[in-house]
């Protein structure tokens, strides 16, 4: 996509002035609230250091950037800078949706607060029916918190990178055709699935990769007693841990949590009885159920919600 095909959105974010707004933040306040029909934002290429918020009144956001490398949503915000208690990772956000209805593609949202300063989340997502595409989340510890109770979310083609627990939170969300890359030997996902949910996070055609020193990473660890991951049809590098799991120093935890594999290939993936045994490696059949569209959509979907029907399906 290029700059020319600005005229085609409901308002244009240009941060050298040339455009709508200055600032991403300030499209999505002058959007309607609560909109007939979706509204279509597009951001120009540039480095946008601000923490933006998506609000529950702005459900129906297109957020596209001019290209993924470029289109920059930056800011360092980390749990110590904070400084809100316990509870300072959820004010630490450089993009937070809660908005329903959100799709984002092409851009790049970080928060460069560094390896060494703790949680400090990229992308924040509550919103149910959210979509991104070709996007690039950088952080360290806690990159994406993909959460919301009951909320759906589609990741294709995106790029996520992180040290510590960096894919977490307790939403439905599947990951398509992404790469998934660590940082440091530690732990990819940490899940807070609630046992009511059928599913938790799909990771289906990725690719886990990890820097050159980086030699031993768990795909996941419970942050809740029914965390669910399941890890299907994707290239694992010579970084995951030959056991795959980890109960996060709670036994109790290995007969709540759903931890699958499915037709995995390379160095990391299942091989014998290296795994954990409370771990399983599913059948061809048991596989067909993590489809995204059994995943992700529900009954009314199709009429109540074409837009998201359409995403998950096409």
């Amino acid at each position: 996509m290029s700059a020319g095909d600005s005229g085609d959105y409901d308002y244009v974010v240009d941060a050298g002035g040339d455009g709508d707004y200055e600032s991403i933040q300030a499209a999505i306040d002058g959007a309607k609230s609560f909109p007939r029909e979706r509204v279509s934002i597009f951001v120009r290429d540039g480095v946008y250091e601000e923490k933006v918020s998506v609000h529950s009144w702005n459900p129906e956001i297109d957020l596209v950037g001019e290209s993924a490398e470029n289109t920059v949503v930056t800011y360092d915000d980390h749990f110590d800078e904070i400084g809100r208690g316990r509870n300072s990772t959820f004010f630490t956000y450089t993009l937070q949706v809660d908005g329903n209805d959100f799709r984002a593609r092409n851009l790049t949202v970080e928060n460069t607060a560094g390896p060494d300063a703790g949680q400090a989340v990229a992308l924040h997502t509550e919103a149910d029916r959210a979509a991104f595409e070709n996007c690039r989340f950088l952080g360290n510890q806690d990159t994406v918190y993909a959460a919301g109770e009951g909320a759906r979310q589609y990741y294709r083609g995106c790029y996520v990178e992180g040290t510590t627990d960096f894919l977490f939170g307790g939403a439905t969300a599947v990951f398509e055709d992404c790469r998934i890359h660590s940082k440091a030997d530690s732990y990819i996902t940490a899940a807070s699935t609630p046992e009511r949910e059928a599913f938790g996070y799909v990771l289906e055609d990725c690719a886990l990769t990890a820097d050159s020193d980086v030699s031993e990473v768990y795909l996941g660890r419970p942050w809740r007693d029914h965390a669910h991951v399941a890890v299907l049809r994707s290239e694992l590098g010579e970084h995951i841990h030959p056991a795959g799991w980890h109960n996060w120093d709670r036994p109790d935890t290995e007969e709540t949590v759903t931890y699958v594999e499915y037709g995995n290939d390379g160095p990391g993936a299942r091989e014998g009885d290296k795994r954990v045994d409370w771990a399983g490696e599913l059948t061809a059949a048991e596989a067909e159920a993590y489809a995204k569209a059994n995943v992700l959509l529900r009954e009314d979907d199709e009429a109540f919600a074409p837009n998201w029907y359409r995403v998950v399906t096409e």
